[in-house]
């Protein structure tokens, strides 16, 4: 099977080279040299002698999602736009970015790091003063928006931009043959002054593109724009497990075509393969998504909704992930950690865990709402990125899969979520010492 995924990797590497010769960014819209200088201007890959080009240094991709309506355009819209009497998508780049993500790319560690950025996140934009962040884009296209994010991460450099509107997202999956996701509640939404309709059932299924982006797009519940962005990572990690194989290279050029009209960036095609090529030698199951620390402020106090950036954290989790400033080598405290347990199994007893965890030391661990999604094997979600207390904590337990990702609880450090492999752990407890307490 290697050999066959070489073999096949090895005779798309003519096609790419055909297309790349001129290497050409796939760019819709024109930098200046200012705004051009924003990004480094170094190789990212290399690649000769029939070989696909590959990573030659870690990477830093800004990724803007976009969403442009009729009603958003400060000219008329297109002749086949007009009078339609509701708001329509356009293909634009221009608009708010509803989704920004820095992607970190990293050959010497192999590993990917996902960083979502609230679109509703409080910056100040060089020139524009204090605005959400999700305003950069339109006030000054990606290198505003790349700018703003550095200053927000403490100076994390950004070497390429990718910015694909929803139309592109729909094509995109559709292009990669849907995507499978649990959804994990019944979602209902109309909007018809854009005719966004929403109609999802909770469950386990397989998604086309236009209901990915119900999913993705859905908002309308007591999370507000962080739910959307757990559910944006929830949707990642299913695609990145489920499409980046040597396959989904191969058919690159096709994807590529399908959602060219729907994507502006300033990397070459080259490079592109180079970080497809890279994701799909890596072990997607680690692969490590964060959400910029803060929390809500108060609508009362600023007059809008803002995430308040936490900046502590931000340099604590710039130098862990991105290899920027100093890495803190010890985990926290137990005493100083916040713990949620949640149960997926309607079985598994989260109070049992939540007295192990206080007489090992850890004071501050709450049962929360139970997770809809039925698990195999537990997960000790690292939310705030502390793998030194994931580890500490799966080694209380004895059981589970640590993972990295915001889609725990979100006023926690670590998230317990129980699946079978507890159940049965305290099972073969009681089998071995009857005395022990038993599951309710």
């Amino acid at each position: 099977m290697g050999l066959s995924g070489v073999a096949l990797l090895s005779a798309t590497a003519g096609a790419f080279l055909a297309m790349t010769m001129a290497s050409t960014p796939l760019m819709q819209r024109k930098l200046s040299a200012k705004d051009a200088a924003v990004f480094s201007k170094g190789d990212l890959s290399a690649g000769k002698n029939l070989k696909l080009p590959s990573l030659t240094r870690p990477v830093n991709i800004l990724v803007l999602g976009t969403k442009v309506l009729t009603s958003d355009l400060a000219d008329e819209p297109p002749p086949n736009q007009q009078n339609l009497g509701y708001h329509a998508l356009v293909n634009s780049f221009d608009g708010l970015t509803d989704t920004m993500l820095l992607l970190r790319f990293d050959p010497e560690t192999k590993r990917v790091v996902l960083l979502s950025i609230p679109r509703d996140t409080r910056v100040d934009i060089s020139g524009y003063g204090t605005n959400k962040i999700n305003a950069a884009n339109s006030l000054g296209g990606p290198a505003l928006s790349a700018r703003a994010v550095s200053e927000l991460l403490g100076g994390i450099g950004v070497d390429r931009y990718v910015t694909l509107n929803v139309q592109g997202v729909e094509a995109l999956i559709n292009a990669l043959g849907g995507v499978t996701v649990y959804v994990p509640k019944d979602m209902k939404y109309q909007d018809d002054s854009q005719h966004l309709y929403v109609n999802l059932k909770a469950g386990k299924q397989h998604l086309n593109g236009d209901q990915a982006l119900q999913l993705l797009r859905f908002r309308n519940d007591e999370l507000g724009d962080i739910g959307r962005v757990q559910r944006q990572q929830m949707v990642m990690r299913a695609l990145s497990e489920q499409a980046l194989n040597p396959a989904t290279v191969a058919r690159l050029p096709k994807i590529l075509s399908v959602i060219k009209s729907h994507i502006d960036t300033n990397l070459s095609v080259e490079e592109l393969v180079a970080l497809v090529g890279f994701a799909t030698g890596i072990d997607r199951s680690k692969m490590q998504m964060l959400i910029v620390p803060g929390d809500y402020g108060d609508i009362s106090t600023y007059g809008t909704s803002y995430w308040l950036p936490n900046q502590e954290k931000i340099q604590a989790m710039a130098a862990q992930f991105f290899d920027f400033g100093v890495t803190a080598t010890d985990a926290s405290q137990p005493t100083h950690l916040r713990i949620s347990i949640q149960d997926s199994t309607r079985r598994a007893a989260p109070e049992l865990v939540a007295n192990r965890l206080s007489q090992a030391g850890y004071a501050d661990s709450i049962v929360t709402d139970p997770v809809g999604e039925p698990l195999t094997s537990t997960r000790i979600v690292a939310q705030q990125g502390d793998l030194k207390s994931a580890e500490a904590v799966r080694s209380l337990l004895g059981v589970g899969e640590i993972r990295v990702e915001g889609t725990g609880d979100l006023e926690s450090d670590i998230t317990i979520q129980l699946g079978q492999d507890w159940l049965q752990s305290q099972f073969q407890t009681t089998q071995t010492d009857p005395g022990s307490s038993s599951l309710r």
